[in-house]
């Protein structure tokens, strides 16, 4: 630092200190971790164009089938099931890049949510326009942005094959 100028010197020893001085413990700590709740979605179809209206079908899960409005745009199939009022698990490995549980089905008695879940085993995700029919998705819902006014659809898939998934059961049309 000799050949350095002193406002140079003084720049240099600052960089320094902000570098290697410890990190408060506020900032460093995580916050606790726990169950999030995303409640900003509606019941019900999506009244007009703007949002993206999501059903979710149990099917040999035994449940209803739900319909719910995420309003407004939606950055991802993921966020609009989140947005919509929605609780996700995804795995321990993967994340939320695999959805292996909606609303706590299946159960923890049934799928442990460590890998990815089995093909005879899990949520099938799917796609339509207002008015237009079902399409299996070809993309996750990570990759997937889904247009204002559209249908989002995740049907759980239980013993089917690639060419016989449930759609789901509420057909994509907005009342």
């Amino acid at each position: 630092m000799n050949g350095l100028s002193p406002r140079c010197r003084l720049a240099a020893l600052c960089v320094a200190v902000v570098a290697f001085s410890p990190v408060p413990a506020a900032v460093a700590a995580p916050a606790a971790a726990g169950p999030v709740t995303v409640s900003v979605g509606t019941p019900g179809y999506c009244p007009t164009a703007t949002g993206v209206t999501v059903v979710v079908d149990y099917q040999e899960l035994g449940g209803t089938t739900e319909v719910r409005c995420a309003p407004g745009a939606q950055a991802t199939g993921l966020a609009a099931l989140e947005n919509a009022g929605f609780a996700v698990t995804g795995t321990q490995r993967w994340g939320k890049a695999f959805v292996c549980r909606v609303n706590g089905l299946p159960t923890a008695a049934t799928e442990a949510c460590v890998n990815t879940p089995p093909t005879t085993a899990y949520w099938s995700y799917w796609h339509a326009p207002n008015g237009g029919s079902w399409t299996y998705s070809q993309q996750g819902a990570s990759g997937r942005q889904p247009p204002q006014g559209s249908f989002e659809g995740w049907s759980f898939s239980l013993n089917h094959g690639a060419n016989d998934n449930p759609p789901p059961d509420v057909a994509p049309v907005r009342p």
